[in-house]
């Protein structure tokens, strides 16, 4: 078995195991991840991302969005600020809502909006959400992110975070065969501690972070 996907630890053991796949917990970092061999090629989980239905004018959507905008604008210093969405799906609506609030905002998606130019700069905050938990690679995406933002800045994210076996196995969030990365309060406490970051949970799946250095 390869070592953690986020933290590269050797120690970890089989979590979960229903009829699709295996999940795997580490000791050290507590992510729970799937068995690298049950996931999907890019073209199948492009498939499943096109039936995805987002759209800008969905006032539900922009209600759902505004769980992590909100919060995250609140503690935003004044004065005009850079933004990127990170994963921004197939239709972008949380960077069109900053930008409504004056943010200069840019889009990353690796199937949507493939523009590596906009990786190579560093933002005031950075957001990504309901997209960390499809993470193949997540030491690496998430050494990326970290590297966008600015001393001082932010990263905002929203994903359900993982509880305990009894409750995983009747969890319907690990069912999308698109979700291969599952994050807990742990998880994000210990990359805090280990990046130099602040954490903060609001309500259930929204986790603000600030780089400290």
């Amino acid at each position: 078995m390869q070592p953690c996907p986020l933290c590269h630890s050797e120690q970890h053991g089989v979590f979960v195991e229903d009829k699709n796949r295996c999940y795997f917990r580490c000791q050290q970092c507590v992510l729970i991840f799937a068995d690298p061999e049950a996931q999907l090629s890019p073209e199948q989980e492009k498939a499943v991302y096109d039936q995805h239905q987002n759209n800008p004018d969905d006032m539900g959507y922009r209600q759902f969005l505004g769980r992590l905008a909100t919060p995250l604008v609140e503690r935003l210093p004044a004065g005009p600020l850079d933004g990127l969405d990170f994963g921004s799906g197939p239709g972008p609506t949380l960077s069109i809502m900053l930008e409504e609030m004056g943010y200069n905002m840019a889009i990353y998606d690796p199937y949507f909006a493939p523009d590596p130019s906009v990786l190579t700069r560093q933002y005031d905050f950075v957001t990504c959400t309901e997209a960390i938990e499809h993470f193949n690679q997540p030491a690496k995406e998430w050494g990326l992110l970290l590297s966008m933002i600015k001393p001082g800045g932010w990263l905002g994210l929203m994903t359900k975070l993982a509880t305990d076996a009894e409750a995983f196995t009747r969890w319907h969030y690990k069912n999308d065969p698109t979700h291969v990365s599952f994050f807990s309060r742990d998880t994000f406490r210990f990359l805090a501690q280990r990046d130099g970051l602040e954490v903060e949970f609001v309500g259930n799946d929204v986790i603000l972070l600030r780089k400290t250095q």
